[in-house]
């Protein structure tokens, strides 16, 4: 298997206002984060303690919205003459319920595990064949 994964191996899908959003943890997303929480590792760790329930969904929201927008962004870089419009985090608090955000937390648990696992099963395939290779007999 080639290093290039579609979006859609490491995404999650989540509805908004009767639209879909895949959320997806691109290198863009990554590089948010880090600078908002100083790495991935830190996450769930903020989430956690933000001080009060407004804090925490604010939280909710910006990472939501900024998963969300990969995908926005994605379709806008392939198909510059058809450009969609990015999710604000004022429509995400309009268009959603403290249900649904907790509903999405799960979508963005799936999506940042997704969009960070490796692909074991080709990394297992490739020792295997440089195993194989070892055991060849010399050419001649």
């Amino acid at each position: 298997m080639d290093n290039v994964t579609n979006a859609a191996e490491r995404s999650a899908v989540i509805n908004i206002g009767g639209k879909e959003y895949e959320l997806v943890l691109t290198t863009r997303a990554t590089k948010a984060i880090a600078g908002r929480y100083g790495g991935l590792e830190n996450l769930g760790e903020n989430l956690m303690k933000s001080e009060n329930f407004e804090m925490a969904l604010d939280e909710i929201v910006w990472l939501l919205t900024l998963l969300a927008n990969q995908s926005v962004l994605i379709h806008n870089l392939k198909n510059k003459d058809n450009p969609q419009e990015l999710l604000t985090e004022d429509e995400v608090e309009l268009l959603t319920s403290p249900l649904d955000l907790a509903a999405y937390k799960t979508a963005i648990t799936e999506a940042m595990f997704r969009g960070t696992k490796r692909n074991v099963e080709s990394e297992e395939e490739a020792s295997l064949k440089n195993a194989e290779v070892g055991r060849r007999p010399p050419p001649g």
